[in-house]
Parts: structure tokens; sequence; C-alpha cells
């Protein structure tokens, strides 16, 4: 059984969703995504594609991840694909009771301090000694995100004398291209999987003291009772795992795509067997 409370005005209409064995009031299903997060919106754009060619009515919304989190804890949003575990949203993911994993999604994901490869260093140790060729900046995203939060760890730990500038993730790839169409030194914040690293000659810069941590695994997380309400779509999601190749090139298609949708709908029908695997499974 599922609460569902909403408001009109200042009253409040009460409506209880009953899921049985022989079907259920509705089939709506409402994933979280955050604006600029690559790789966790092309696996939900391609995951909504394939819902609802099974029926399912599959809304989206962007919002951050410690308020996709929340929603997800209070019942009003159903599944979250993009939490990374254990660094970046471990501290996010804590005061939440009401919310669960339901798989890992990627193994191998990383995130940090990243350069064009003609940037003759290295390390992050090595950015104070070169401030005036990276013009004393760090190009990040969002302010709030966990990026945004282990950078300014990252400025204290290495006494870096940087200013982290905040905007978007489309902001930040702007920045990074113009600079290296001109041959410029920049450090940006990134992360893979994402697309940059198929479009552009980039490294990691090291991080010795482990700020950003170790290689990380991406999760898809839901409510808590969201396996009673829909044990099938929650089966997919136990058993939705993108390998690195299969997940860089759907990267790379949805970046250069002028219609996600259609991209999302071309790509269920290239590798349905793989998505009806995760359907069927019972291993």
């Amino acid at each position: 059984m599922r609460r569902i409370i909403y408001s009109v005005g200042f009253s409040v209409v009460l409506f209880l969703v009953f899921g049985s064995c022989g079907g259920r009031i509705g089939k709506r299903i409402s994933m979280g995504m955050v604006e600029g997060w690559a790789e966790g919106n092309a696996m939900t754009l391609v995951t909504k594609e394939y819902l609802s060619q099974k029926g399912y009515l599959v809304v989206t919304h962007k919002a951050a991840p410690n308020l996709l989190l929340a929603s997800m804890d209070n019942g009003d949003t159903d599944v979250f694909m993009n939490v990374w575990l254990p660094t970046t949203h471990g501290d996010k993911v804590a005061p939440f009771d009401h919310i669960k994993s339901a798989g890992i999604n990627y193994e191998g994901a990383r995130l940090g301090l990243v350069v064009p490869k003609y940037v003759d260093i290295n390390s992050i140790e090595e950015l104070n000694a070169n401030k005036d060729k990276f013009d004393g900046r760090i190009v990040g995203i969002e302010r709030g995100s966990g990026m945004a939060t282990y950078t300014d760890s990252v400025l204290l730990a290495y006494h870096l004398d940087y200013r982290q500038l905040n905007s978007s993730m489309i902001a930040m790839a702007s920045e990074l291209q113009k600079a290296i169409d001109e041959q410029r030194w920049i450090v940006v914040t990134a992360w893979q999987p994402h697309w940059l690293f198929g479009r552009y000659d980039v490294k990691f810069l090291e991080d010795p003291k482990k700020i950003y941590g170790d290689t990380e695994h991406i999760e898809t997380f839901v409510r808590d009772d969201f396996e009673a309400d829909y044990p099938e779509v929650y089966r997919y999601f136990q058993h939705a795992f993108f390998e690195g190749d299969v997940l860089s090139e759907l990267l790379t298609r949805m970046e250069a795509s002028k219609n996600e949708k259609e991209t999302a709908r071309e790509w269920v029908e290239e590798n349905k067997a793989l998505l009806d695997a995760w359907w069927g499974s019972t291993t």
C-alpha cells in the first residue's frame, strides 16, 4: 500500500493506492534526475522508454540530489538512478530511513579535478606552483553538489590558493571546450562516466590525499515500499547494470542528440535483448 497526499488549497485529500496480485490502481512511476548529470539522465531516459513500452506511465523531474533523496523518503519520488557511493553521496543518503538501494548500475565511477592532456602537470599538489597558468580558478558545477563540497575540502587540504567557480555542468563543459580550442590551461571538476572523456583528450589529476575518495559505484535507490508496489520493476532495477563500453556509447549518443527521447527509443530498440534480460532475470 502506498499513501499519497495531495493538497488542494487549504484542504488535504488522501488517496490510498493499493497493489494486488491481480493488478493495481495506477502504474505511475516518478523518477528523479539532476540537471546536467549525463550518466544518470541517460540511464533514466532509457529506463523511462523501456518501462513505457511495458505499460507504465513514467514521469521525470529534476532537482538537486539531496532534494530527490528527501522526496523519495517521503514517498513523492519513486526512483533515483544516480547515487554515488561510498563517498560522494554517502552523507546525503545517511539521514533517510525510508529509502533503499535496489542495486548497483555502474562500477568504476570516479570524480576529481580534470585537465587537458597537454597540461604538463599530473597531481593536485602541483596546482599552486602553476596558479598563474590556471588564472587561480577551478571551474566547477552546481553549488550544493557533492562534487562542489569535496572540491571545497580539496582547496583546504592542499592549501590551494584558488577559487572554485560554481555554475552548471553545461557551463563547465563550455569553458573546457573554449580553453581547449585556445590551448589554454584549465582545471575543471568532472567525473567518469561522462561524455567529456569521449569528446576531449583529458586526464584526472592525482589526488594523493584521497579527498575525492577512491573508485566508486553508482546505485539505483528507491522508496522503501517500491518493491511491494512494483515487484517486476524493482527486479529490473536489481539487474540493470551498464558495462563501461555500453554506457560510454549511450552517453556519446545522448550528448550529440537533438532529441533525447527519440535517441532513448532507438537505443532501447537496439539493446532490447539486454533490457529484456534485466526485466526477466530470476538470478
